[in-house]
């Protein structure tokens, strides 16, 4: 079966990526693979609407994706909203913007959807039958937790609404964040995180896999990564204690500091201690002493889902 041409477009509500793949017989070879940080979610927990200049970041962000598709001569393109665009008021009338400027047919999918495709990614590399693993998926307006049986699909699903750039918004004004802040930060996800997961299934998890920003960001910090290696960040294995390690680091330190942290992409600055905190509390939660990085995620499940439905 020859191999298929797709691109993804993925919406996020702290980033807006590009995918653009070869699929055949469920594998994803990149061709081109991008991300801007255009923090589309930031305020919508608060005003209930998207702000009309993260709108603009993400449409000067399409610009650039629309002609690298044109380019790569896609046969499916697949593109998704998740949490800002599915909270907020306004979220067709972007969709419709989107549609209208670049011709991409926005999907707003719900956080269940979006979690299955997150796990479809993160365990396409894995053994089938592998399991039972945790997959988690920390985006800017929610977290998504998956636990399954990798070639099986999952057997439970939840999305919360633990995402950085909603719990950065709700709980850490200040730069550097106050001690209180950041302690109400973790309380708050932790109650999260342990409501929407029953305790018997915490329990039956013996290994993890983080996917997106947050994961990945840590990665590279604890390897002082600059520049990033996708190569040397995937499979990279994240214990508990170093994550409790960095997020203190971070923590500490004003934005403007954080921008020079070798690993750390700087527009991540702003919420990557409240990522990093949701990390180390799902550790917690679901009794593990550490978990790994993947670079394959929600972008490399719907390449997989195009590809089939084409």
């Amino acid at each position: 079966m020859p191999a298929r041409r797709v691109a993804v477009v993925d919406l996020g509500s702290n980033t807006t990526r590009l995918l653009i793949a070869d699929v055949r017989d469920q594998a994803v070879a990149e061709l081109d693979r991008r991300t801007e940080i255009t923090a589309l979610g930031r305020g919508v927990d608060a005003s209930g609407r998207l702000d009309d200049e993260a709108i603009e970041r993400v449409v000067e962000a399409l610009e650039g994706y629309r002609e690298a598709i044109d380019a790569a001569q896609v046969q499916s393109t697949f593109a998704v909203a998740t949490s800002a665009v599915r909270d907020a008021a306004n979220g067709d009338d972007f969709r419709a913007t989107v549609h209208e400027r670049f011709g991409l047919d926005v999907q707003t999918i719900t956080g269940e959807e979006e979690a299955r495709l997150t796990f479809l990614g993160a365990t396409s590399r894995r053994s089938p039958g592998a399991g039972p693993v945790m997959v988690i998926d920390i985006g800017g307006g929610s977290t998504e937790l998956v636990i399954g049986v990798a070639g099986e699909g999952p057997t439970f699903v939840v999305s919360t609404q633990a995402g950085s750039v909603r719990q950065t918004d709700r709980h850490l004004p200040d730069d550097p964040p106050s001690d209180e802040g950041l302690a109400a930060l973790r309380s708050d996800v932790r109650a999260i995180l342990t409501d929407a997961v029953p305790l018997a299934l915490r329990g039956s998890v013996r290994t993890g896999i983080a996917v997106a920003g947050t994961a990945t960001s840590l990665a590279a910090i604890d390897q002082e990564l600059d520049p990033y290696e996708p190569d040397r960040v995937d499979g990279y294995e994240l214990d508990l204690e170093g994550c409790e390690r960095m997020l203190a680091m971070l923590a500490a330190r004003p934005v403007g500091e954080r921008h020079q942290i070798a690993g750390l992409e700087p527009k991540r600055a702003p919420t990557i201690v409240a990522g990093a905190a949701i990390l180390v509390e799902a550790l917690h939660v679901f009794g593990l002493e550490s978990l790994v990085a993947s670079e394959a995620d929600i972008l490399h499940g719907a390449a997989l889902r195009a590809a089939q439905d084409a």
